[in-house]
């Protein structure tokens, strides 16, 4: 039996201000460092034998954090797989000040929707379909092996991979929120299954 723990990034200085962030590369805020913190204070009990980490330095500082707090630094794999949705041209602007000028129900296909990307950016569609691939092929295995895996990322790339794992359709999964520092513990078997699953709440969905 191994564990995968998920866990989305803390606050960002971008999230702070409910600006769409995408792959702009910016950092936590004192907030996120708490939260960074308090997810490793729920996960200090499990032995890492890896880790996994966007190329975004939220991440990254997130993950850095729950490294100090569990007292382990497992061997780290990089990869833009596991980066944030880019929301192409809305990268930057505030969603409450789209919304009000797009309306509520273009607002919800703009944040929430499976197939729907925003002008040169990408849809939560697109992001799975360079998500999961990369876990089957990279991180499955070594799960299967019985080695335990923590991956930081981010909102959308984390929604994509419960996506998969839980199986949820196309029409459910716009109601999946994963807020800054919220965890998935799953107990995975060696054949891949899922046997077990909690979850830990920190944050605000962003």
């Amino acid at each position: 039996m191994a564990y995968l723990v998920l866990v989305r990034h803390g606050e960002s200085e971008w999230n702070a201000k409910s600006l769409w962030t995408g792959l702009t590369d910016v950092s936590l805020t004192e907030k996120g460092v708490a939260e960074a913190q308090a997810a490793g204070e729920k996960i200090k009990n499990i032995h890492f034998d890896l880790a996994y980490v966007s190329t975004l330095k939220r991440a990254q500082q997130t993950l850095d954090e729950i490294k100090k707090v569990i007292h382990q630094d497992p061997p780290t794999k990089e990869n833009a797989a596991l980066n944030e949705r880019d929301y192409g041209d809305y990268t930057g602007k505030n969603k409450y000040q789209v919304k009000e000028e797009v309306g509520e129900e273009e607002f919800i296909r703009i944040r929430r929707s499976w197939d729907h990307p925003p002008t040169n950016g990408e849809s939560l569609k697109m992001v799975y379909e360079r998500t999961i691939p990369y876990y089957q092929e990279e991180i499955l295995p070594n799960l299967k092996e019985g080695k335990n895996i923590l991956v930081a990322a981010h909102g959308n790339s984390l929604r994509a991979l419960i996506k998969y794992l839980d199986n949820i359709s196309d029409a459910d999964i716009p109601n999946l929120e994963f807020a800054t520092g919220t965890i998935y513990v799953y107990e995975i078997d060696p054949e891949g299954n899922i046997t077990d699953k909690k979850i830990y709440g920190a944050g605000k969905a962003n």
